[in-house]
């Protein structure tokens, strides 16, 4: 019985000097190892062995890129406002014989650490600037940190601010200051895109007027060309029309009786008008009425007028109803003559305070107006 007790107790010895022995250290991880208090080896990643009972692993410290969020801090601008600045730190060990034993919490002493040297970085900004320098901030508290926990077998890799939060006065005037803003660039943007506008619309207006001005001119220029040719068209046109009047006038030879009554006719349209209130009787118009009377009298056919007792001209074997008609045509042209002579004598002495009113006599009424009105006419 005895001899069993001793035998588990060996057994227990044994095992208990093997766990001593024999030490398994994880991957990214240092194990320190003190022998009688004393430092004496670091143990690195894999199976380690040690002297049983004399050393002891102090510490197994962890060798990979650890993340430490610290809380709000309240932190004092130059200004005087104070804010809540959260910051994160990614440090690694690097040395864990330091980290051991020349400090005794490194992560507490990181977060004194950082929270001193923000409020003296933060202590140099105003409010503004400590909102849009967090990478002046991070890079201050990073170079800082790392100089200070050197020594300590720590290297601060980075340092992040999570937030920066003002007072709930100093956010509503932010929020009022950058509404303001962003109104103030709202208006200088529309006033930038009315300027534009009018600008383009001016420029738009002169290209218009440019393109108009020269379209009217080019309109003006045809138009001024097709008037020109419709004007020598319409020359020519004339000139070939009086050359042809005056080749049909010269080929049908036309006699002193024809001009003088076609002069007759044309003195009524001279004296038609209400702004005719004076005219001038050119000397000729004796003569015309001279002319168309001894036309008329030399007539075939119509009897003469001659001194002493009216006979009547031997017509020939006409028979009563020609002969009728013919008295009756020649009626109607000494009437027309007649009424021709009135007229022309009553517009050519409209105004003329002594002219007596003439009369055409029954037989010869051209030759008896021209008698009286001489070789010149009177001038109203």
């Amino acid at each position: 019985m005895i001899g069993w007790i001793l035998l588990a107790l060996l057994f227990l010895l044994v095992v208990v000097t093997l766990n001593k022995t024999v030490q398994v250290i994880p991957q990214a991880r240092a194990g320190v190892v003190e022998r009688f208090g004393k430092y004496k080896v670091t143990l690195s990643a894999g199976l380690n062995f040690v002297m049983p009972f004399i050393d002891n692993v102090r510490h197994r410290v962890d060798l990979r890129e650890q993340v430490v969020s610290f809380p709000p801090q309240p932190v004092i601008t130059e200004d005087n406002l104070s804010v809540d600045i959260d910051t994160v730190i990614y440090f690694r060990v690097t040395d864990a014989v330091a980290a051991t034993y020349e400090i005794a919490n490194y992560i507490s002493a990181i977060e004194q650490l950082t929270m001193t040297t923000l409020r003296n970085i933060i202590g140099g900004m105003d409010l503004e600037q400590t909102l849009t320098s967090r990478d002046q901030i991070n890079s201050g508290l990073r170079g800082v940190l790392d100089e200070a926990t050197g020594k300590w077998g720590i290297r601060v890799n980075r340092v992040e601010i999570k937030s920066i939060d003002p007072p709930a006065s100093i956010k509503d005037a932010m929020e009022k200051q950058m509404r303001a803003d962003r109104d103030k660039r709202a208006s200088i943007l529309t006033a930038e895109g009315q300027r534009q506008s009018a600008i383009l619309t001016a420029e738009g207006n002169k290209q218009s007027a440019i393109l108009s001005a020269e379209g009217a001119r080019e309109s003006t220029i045809l138009r001024a060309q097709a008037d020109r040719e419709a004007a020598i068209l319409r020359a020519q046109g004339e000139g070939q029309a009086i050359q042809t009047v005056f080749q049909a006038i010269h080929d049908g030879q036309p006699d002193q009786s024809l001009l003088a009554y076609q002069y007759l006719q044309m003195m009524p349209k001279i004296a038609d008008g209400e702004a005719n209130k004076l005219w001038i009787i050119p000397s000729e118009f004796g003569d015309a009425l001279k002319g168309l009377s001894s036309t008329i009298n030399n007539l075939p056919g119509i009897p003469q007028e001659v001194e002493g007792p009216r006979t009547r001209v031997d017509l020939g074997p006409e028979e009563p109803e020609v002969a009728q008609q013919s008295a009756e045509e020649l009626k109607a042209a000494q009437d027309a003559v007649a009424k021709a002579i009135e007229e022309a004598q009553s517009a050519a002495l409209p105004a003329h305070p002594t002219a007596a009113p003439s009369h055409p006599p029954e037989t010869g009424p051209a030759t008896d107006a021209t008698d009286e009105q001489g070789p010149e006419a009177p001038r109203a």
